[in-house]
C-alpha cells in the first residue's frame, strides 16, 4: 500500500526524521529524542505537522441549522465570528463516529477540523446528513489532494509559541494578540497567503494551529525553524496529549463507545431542546462508566491500551485506554474507563502481566500550561 503523504514530507525526510505508517500517512515519530521534543513543547517552542487532518467547510444559508442536528455540542454557543467549539459527532445509537472542532466564520460558512483517519467516513457522512435533510448545503474537503483550494495545518505549541509566531507571521499579531482560547482570526501574509490563526492545540499548552495553502506550508515549517521552532513528531504529541487528559480517536473513543463513558460529558449539550443524531439513544444508555486518570505506585511495569483495571473487594473490572511514562512527571500514567463508583483518591490495581500494581485515580488532566496537577 502506497502511503499518503503531507506537504511537509520532505521537509521531515530532510531533518532525519523517524517516519511510520500512521493510519496510511508517512508520518514522522521523532527527529531524534523524543524526550526533548516533549520537553521543547513544555518549556519553549514545539511544532507539529498536522496536515494529515482535514480540514471541511461547510457553507450555505442552512448551515447552522444543519450542525445544529449534527453535532452533539451545540453550535448556538457560537454567536460571535471566529469562536471555536470541541464537539463529538455521534451515529443514531450514540457512539461517536469523530470529535472534531468547528469554528463559527459567518451564518453561511463554518468550518470544521476532523481527524485524518475518519476524514472521508466523515465527509460521507455528513453528505448523506445533507441529503436527508435537504440542507442544500456545499460540504468541501480541504485536505492536501482535494484540488486547488488544499490547505495545510500546522500546530506551533508551547510557552512562547505565539511568539515565534508573531516574529515568523507578523501580520498576525494584530488579529490574534487578544484572542483567547478557541477562535479562530485570519491574517494575510505578503510571504505565506492568506493564513488561518486558531489559538487551539492538544497539547495541554498554549499556542496557534496555522492554516495555510499547501504550497506555502513547507516554506513556513522552514521559516519557524530557523526562528528556533524545534519540530516534534507523533511520540511527543502522545505523550503531550496524554498529560493533558485529551483523547485520542480510535484509541479511548470509536463507534462503539458512548461519550458519556469517554470524559466527554463536557461536549455535549444534552439541556437544549434541540434533537441531534444520537441523542435519543444517548439519553436511554447514560452514563455506564467513568474516564480517569492513573498513576502507577508501584515499580515493575508500564501502563498501557487494553490491561485491566481491577477494583478491591468488587467483580468490577476497568480498561486502560491510554498509558505511557510522563516525561514531565517521571512516573507511569494512564486514561483508563472504570466502573461507576470508583473515586478520585482510590486505589486500583492494573494487571501488567502476571502482576497487580497499584496505581491511584486522578482527575484529569495531570499536566497543563506547564504545571503538574496531578499528584
Amino acid at each position: 500500500m502506497t502511503l499518503k503523504a503531507t506537504p511537509l514530507n520532505n521537509a521531515h525526510r530532510a531533518a532525519g526524521a523517524r517516519m511510520v505508517d500512521f493510519g496510511g500517512w508517512d508520518m514522522p515519530v521523532n527527529y531524534g529524542s523524543q524526550i526533548e521534543e516533549h520537553n521543547a513543547v513544555r518549556t519553549d517552542v514545539g511544532m507539529f505537522d498536522v496536515a494529515h487532518m482535514c480540514v471541511v467547510d461547510i457553507k450555505g444559508d442552512n448551515a447552522r441549522a444543519f450542525l445544529r442536528g449534527l453535532l452533539a455540542n451545540n453550535v448556538d454557543k457560537l454567536q460571535v465570528s471566529g469562536k471555536a467549539l470541541y464537539s463529538c459527532m455521534l451515529n443514531p445509537q450514540g457512539f461517536v463516529i469523530d470529535d472534531l472542532i468547528v469554528y463559527f466564520i459567518n451564518e453561511s460558512w463554518f468550518r470544521l477540523v476532523v481527524n485524518a483517519g475518519t476524514a472521508e467516513k466523515d465527509v460521507a457522512w455528513m453528505q448523506q446528513q445533507n441529503t436527508a435533510t435537504g440542507s442544500g448545503l456545499t460540504i468541501t474537503q480541504r485536505r492536501d489532494g482535494d484540488g486547488a483550494n488544499a490547505m495545510a495545518l500546522i500546530a506551533v505549541q508551547g510557552p512562547n509559541a505565539r511568539a515565534k509566531v508573531w516574529q515568523v507571521i507578523p501580520e498576525s499579531k494584530e488579529g490574534t494578540a487578544d484572542m483567547k482560547p478557541f477562535n479562530v482570526a485570519f491574517a494575510h501574509s505578503p510571504v505565506f497567503g492568506e493564513a488561518m490563526i486558531a489559538r487551539t492545540g492538544y497539547t495541554g499548552e498554549d499556542g496557534f494551529e496555522i492554516g495555510v495553502a499547501a504550497d506555502q506550508a513547507e516554506k513556513l515549517w522552514n521559516a519557524l525553524a530557523a526562528a528556533g521552532v524545534k519540530p516534534a513528531g507523533l511520540g511527543a504529541r502522545d505523550t503531550l496529549r496524554l498529560e493533558a487528559g485529551m483523547n485520542l480517536y480510535g484509541q479511548d473513543m470509536d463507534e462503539t463507545v458512548n461519550p458519556l463513558d469517554a470524559g466527554l460529558a463536557w461536549t455535549i449539550d444534552l439541556v437544549a431542546e434541540r434533537d441531534f443524531i444520537g441523542k435519543a439513544a444517548l439519553q436511554a444508555m447514560g452514563q455506564n462508566a467513568q474516564f480517569v486518570g492513573l498513576i502507577l505506585r508501584e515499580k515493575g511495569g508500564v501502563l498501557r491500551a487494553h490491561q485491566k483495571v481491577v477494583v478491591a473487594g468488587t467483580d468490577a473490572v476497568g480498561e486502560i485506554t491510554s498509558g505511557t511514562f510522563s516525561p514531565t512527571m517521571q512516573q507511569a500514567i494512564a486514561l483508563a474507563r472504570v466502573p461507576n463508583g470508583v473515586a478520585v483518591g482510590d486505589t486500583v490495581h492494573v494487571e501488567i502481566r502476571d502482576k497487580k500494581l497499584a496505581a491511584s485515580v486522578v482527575k484529569l488532566p495531570f499536566v497543563r500550561n506547564g504545571k503538574i496537577l496531578a499528584v
